[in-house]
């Protein structure tokens, strides 16, 4: 699992994350970021080129190390300065109320610790700061969502951790965020059990 993990996966998932209607999806979900921004779970910086120049710094953190040539590539192509640090959300070694907006962009699903996660995110950020994210996750649809329990175990291991089951939302409220804007859609060319998203902003206490 560690070949598969460490060289395998992130070439499939620079592929998969990094088609045109993916690409879509991360525009429109970073396109009013500013300010200091830390984002969760960088994986192979395929937000960098998609955040505004209204961002005045971004660092950025994820325990795992993916393509490290490509990614270092597109950090020095940033438009802003960005620290990279390599570790696991469940501990951020932040100030409270350091940055004006946390991003997360299909990360929530594979953080094993998630709650733990969504805390430090509502800890870090200031006062009236926002948290951005993009995820798939639970379906509203019962039918979907038995399928997504039953496939999960599977997925987990295909996926290095990814879960295709979290109520994102209700993560999201239940760690003292209060989510403001939130879309529900069907991501095209998914299955239903990959495809359910939610697209939202939530803001810190």
């Amino acid at each position: 699992m560690g070949w598969y993990a460490d060289y395998i996966f992130p070439r499939i998932l620079e592929f998969l994350m990094s088609q045109p209607h993916m690409t879509r999806e991360r525009q429109r979900a970073l396109g009013d970021i500013e300010g200091e921004v830390l984002e969760i779970g960088f994986g192979t910086g395929l937000n960098l080129p998609h955040y505004p120049e209204s961002v005045e710094r971004l660092t950025v953190v994820d325990p795992a190390d993916m393509l490290p040539k490509r990614v270092g590539e597109r950090i020095a192509a940033a438009k802003m300065p960005v620290e990279r640090v390599q570790l696991d959300a469940a501990r951020l070694p932040f100030d409270k109320g350091r940055f004006d907006y946390v991003v997360a962009t299909w990360t929530l699903c594979s953080i094993d610790d998630v709650n733990s996660a969504l805390k430090e995110i509502a800890r870090v950020l200031k006062p009236g700061g926002k948290f951005a994210f993009l995820e798939h996750g639970r379906s509203d649809d019962p039918k979907v969502a038995r399928w997504q329990d039953r496939l999960n175990p599977v997925w987990r291991k295909i996926g290095v951790g990814c879960n295709l089951n979290r109520p994102i939302d209700q993560l999201v409220g239940g760690a003292g965020l209060e989510v403001v804007e939130l879309e529900r859609f069907l991501m095209p060319k998914s299955p239903r059990v990959l495809g359910e998203h939610y697209l939202g902003k939530a803001v810190a206490p």
